[in-house]
């Protein structure tokens, strides 16, 4: 399962401390949760970031903790995708 995570940072964020705050959420929390086979951050031209996790199930998705610090939460948006075979 392909998790697509999309959101703007909050007004004023440190982009560079945002980036080394979510460096040390993926090792230390993220790729300790069962389940999580990868997880890559981006950010898109227009300020817009995306994370990017494969998870095995849905509900090991839905079970993880997710990183809320510079985050606007307003603009999140979660979107999930079935890995197909081929």
């Amino acid at each position: 399962m392909i998790e697509n995570r999309t959101f703007r940072l909050v007004a004023g964020a440190d982009e560079a401390a945002f980036v080394a705050a979510d460096a040390r959420f993926q090792t230390e929390v993220a790729y300790q949760q069962p389940g999580i086979a990868r997880r890559t951050l981006a950010k898109g031209e227009d300020g817009e970031w995306l994370v990017v996790t494969n998870w095995w199930t849905v509900e090991q998705a839905e079970a993880a903790p997710v990183m809320t610090d510079f985050v606007d939460l307003d603009t999140m948006v979660v979107r999930r995708y079935e890995e197909l075979p081929g």
